[in-house]
């Protein structure tokens, strides 16, 4: 019996970032034909979404973010967990409350002196629309979200949750989380690995850590092209503006399955657009469609961008 094709109802991650995969899980997990004996890789892992929700039993899951990674190391060997999270988060929430801003900050400045992967969380959670972003020197740069009174209970409870949950995913299972650059990734892959690439939107300027040239998105097309593993690889397909002309010029003779679905760069509902993402897969990888263009009414391309959604 195959590990994939299957019906997932997905979860969010205890982490945001912006192109955050969770309501995409279910049209990438019913593309794919694998059947999980080999390893699932991620060159790009993100926010983790997707393999928290697919649970593989191995996986190599890589980004250059070293705080994502961490994160994940944490909540994997147990330093990370609901109790100390809870702990952490109702402590530096009454801060916050109490403070303001400047106590924002001086959770930004420590975490960029540091990396502590409990200031990582906090800041994902408090800062302005939901953004992960760094300059050029690594640091984290995104402002205050401007509420004082953002870990409510609700939150937190929501927050310890998350947490707990990636520690189930991931419990009992054979999970390297490694700090590597994607080009490792894909050529440490073998036959009868899956390969998921979510990099940077080619065009749309939504890297999250650091750079992604055209350059680098060809390299990455060839790179794909070329394993002997099977790969599935997800980007934008079209808005009512343009068309991808990536998609064409690399995959135009791979199967694909799409979605349509509204999202959100900025405050304001006039800035809320419709776009088609697709999903790109090896021939070998590709199940067949169940309906080939999915509907979604509503869903953020940047998921956190109204900070009402938690």
């Amino acid at each position: 019996m195959s590990f994939l094709p299957r019906a997932i109802r997905p979860k969010a991650p205890p982490i945001k970032t912006q192109g955050i995969k969770t309501k995409v899980v279910p049209l990438i997990a019913r593309s794919i034909v694998w059947d999980g004996e080999g390893r699932w890789i991620e060159p790009f892992l993100g926010s983790g979404v997707v393999a928290l929700n697919i649970g593989p039993q191995r996986a190599v899951l890589a980004d250059t973010n070293e705080h994502m990674i961490d994160l994940y190391r944490g909540i994997q060997d147990g330093a990370i967990n609901g109790r100390s999270m809870r702990q952490y988060l109702e402590r530096e929430g009454s801060e916050l409350l109490d403070k303001g801003e400047s106590h924002y900050y001086a959770v930004r400045e420590r975490f960029n002196e540091h990396g502590d992967p409990f200031d990582f969380v906090f800041l994902s959670r408090s800062c302005f629309n939901g953004m992960m972003r760094f300059n050029k020197k690594g640091g984290f740069n995104v402002p205050f979200c401007r509420k004082p009174e953002r870990f409510r209970p609700a939150l937190v409870t929501k927050i310890v949750n998350q947490v707990e949950w990636a520690r189930g995913a991931m419990e009992g299972k054979d999970w390297d989380f490694v700090v590597q650059d994607w080009r490792a990734t894909i050529a440490s892959a073998k036959p009868g690995d899956m390969i998921y690439c979510d990099p940077p939107y080619v065009g749309r300027h939504t890297d999250y850590y650091n750079g992604f040239t055209d350059e680098e998105s060809d390299d990455l097309a060839r790179a794909l092209i070329a394993t002997d593993a099977s790969f599935a690889l997800s980007n934008w397909l079209e808005n009512k503006y343009r068309r991808n002309e990536y998609v064409d010029r690399w995959f135009s003779s791979h199967p694909q399955r799409t979605m349509s679905h509204f999202y959100h760069v900025g405050p304001q509902e006039a800035l809320r657009n419709e776009m088609t993402e697709v999903v790109i897969l090896s021939t070998c990888a590709a199940a067949e469609p169940v309906e080939e263009t999915q509907k979604e009414s509503s869903l953020p391309l940047f998921e956190a961008a109204e900070l009402t959604d938690v």
